[in-house]
């Protein structure tokens, strides 16, 4: 497989070019569109920066995952061949309190005073997906820019950064890398489980951003900490999974969508790039919580 640097993407599949390329397409896209390869916009109402965005950069990759991958699960097959046709930007981290808090002063959003709510660094939660796109939508009033919520291959395209295994750091999950509920580590076996209960302290609560490790394209918290919302609507398998992976499904379910990335409060193959589960629209939970796309 040859890297097309005339169009500026993978001329194959991601997970068949090496880690030099594969920074190569992201840092080859980035120049071309004028933007590093990590960048910031400028909100006009303050000056303040606005979220942390990585440059994806476009190709093909295998979405889902095959039966024998631990953890695998109906709804994650069959595999199929998706495409995405142009670079774009994600959230290097998901939208945090601090950075909600500035929308909240901007709009008069306003939350009830029993939920539990993040601080600082910590990704927003108890939000539901209406919340996020009146967010989205005052950060393009405030940019100029176009931000929304990102489609389930969008998102497991740029979580897996050319890698095929269940995480992007390989085959195996550890508490070094990835946030989830260590009674259930990855994979699921008995002898594995002892040696994770030292490794590994309770958690009753996400994270700061940024924590964990990123992954080659220099996203955080793929796996684990909080699920993050998509905009694509849940489908029970990926038989109808659109062949381009910017489109939305057209047939799914209307008052349900996908969530992907895994929790604090969930097992570790629920953390799994290809793992998706179905969420109401208008749920909301202490562990749900997203990440932006800017089209670029």
């Amino acid at each position: 497989m040859q890297f097309n640097q005339a169009q500026v993407h993978p001329g194959g599949f991601v997970h068949d070019m090496d880690e030099a390329t594969l920074h190569h397409a992201q840092q080859a896209a980035a120049r071309q569109l004028g933007l590093n390869a990590h960048f910031t916009d400028t909100l006009r109402s303050d000056g303040a920066a606005g979220p942390e965005m990585a440059v994806i950069p476009a190709g093909w990759f295998e979405m889902g995952s095959p039966s024998h991958e631990p953890g695998h699960e109906p709804s994650e097959a069959p595999q199929r061949y998706v495409q995405l046709s142009r670079a774009f930007a994600m959230g290097r981290y998901t939208i945090t309190a601090e950075e909600w808090l500035r929308f909240r002063a901007a709009t008069g959003w306003s939350q009830a005073r029993e939920l539990i709510q993040a601080h600082g660094r910590e990704p927003v939660v108890n939000i539901r997906m209406a919340d996020a796109l009146l967010f989205i939508a005052w950060l393009n009033s405030e940019t100029g820019q176009l931000y929304r919520l990102p489609s389930e291959a969008e998102w497991e395209y740029a979580a897996r950064a050319g890698t095929h295994t269940p995480f992007h750091y390989g085959d195996y999950a550890s508490c070094r890398d990835v946030l989830f509920k260590p009674m259930f580590p990855f994979p699921e076996k008995t002898k594995k489980r002892r040696s994770f209960f030292p490794q590994c302290a309770p958690m009753m609560w996400a994270m700061e951003v940024g924590t964990k490790p990123a992954n080659l394209w220099g996203l955080h918290d793929m796996h684990g900490n909080v699920w993050e919302m998509t905009a694509s609507s849940w489908q029970s398998d990926h038989q109808q999974a659109p062949s381009d992976g910017h489109s939305l499904p057209g047939r799914g379910s209307n008052d349900r969508i996908v969530v992907k990335g895994g929790s604090w409060f969930d097992p570790a193959t629920a953390a799994r790039s290809a793992a998706r589960r179905s969420r109401l629209r208008d749920e909301l939970d202490v562990n749900l919580g997203f990440r932006v796309v800017r089209e670029i």
